[in-house]
């Protein structure tokens, strides 16, 4: 699947949903692509912003393309907040402590990335806040200075459930929800195997990697 065939399939889902063509933009994930791969599967069929899931990688890329918007979607430990310097936004922010990193960095940087909280999807394994913390953990992060635009949720696994378009859906209707009774915007939801049930859910933000690059 191309670039222009997930657009294509993001603007159908956004008329099925009765959503204004272009609400929902692809971010395209270009971790560990090379920048010919960037520009000759994405770039080349207009300007998306990059997501980016390794600090290092997004570190290299940036310094060599500083003209492109990046996004930071991986995990984020202290001593990677450093290469976060370019980037435009963080879809991945999960604990109070990052915020301070980051709003603390960003003094000597002249400016700070806006931020997503990532919220919990209910599997062990997986990062991000439990919904009860919320409320809480936004009121702290904004009090570093940052500026939360929305919510980030990843999608549990599963692959072969009976029930997997209604589990994502629901997940990701209850996540947009949340966004709305806290006042925030941007929705990053939805990848490669269930953009289309994330943009009839009210994703603004959708990550996908692997189809652009097949």
């Amino acid at each position: 699947m191309s670039l222009p065939e997930v657009l294509s399939g993001i603007r159908a889902a956004e008329a099925q949903a009765g959503r204004a063509p272009g609400s929902a933009r692809l971010v395209a994930v270009t971790k560990g692509q090379t920048l010919e791969a960037i520009d000759r599967c994405v770039l080349s069929h207009g300007t998306f912003p990059l997501g980016e899931g390794r600090a290092q990688e997004l570190r290299d890329k940036a310094a060599a393309r500083p003209d492109l918007e990046w996004h930071y979607l991986g995990a984020l430990q202290r001593n990677k907040v450093k290469y976060l310097r370019p980037v435009a936004l963080v879809h991945s922010l999960e604990a109070v402590w990052q915020a301070q990193a980051i709003a603390q960095a960003a003094q000597g940087w002249g400016r700070a990335p806006g931020v997503l909280l990532q919220v919990h999807n209910g599997e062990t394994q997986k990062h991000g806040i439990e919904v009860d913390l919320l409320p809480g953990v936004l009121r702290e992060v904004q009090a570093t200075g940052l500026s939360v635009r929305g919510l980030m949720v990843m999608a549990p696994d599963l692959d072969g459930h009976p029930q997997r378009d209604e589990r994502l859906l629901a997940l990701f209707q209850d996540t947009a929800r949340r966004a709305h009774d806290l006042g925030l915007s941007e929705l990053s939801m939805g990848m490669s195997g269930d953009y289309p049930l994330a943009v009839h859910a009210g994703a603004t933000l959708v990550r996908v990697g692997r189809s652009l690059f097949s």
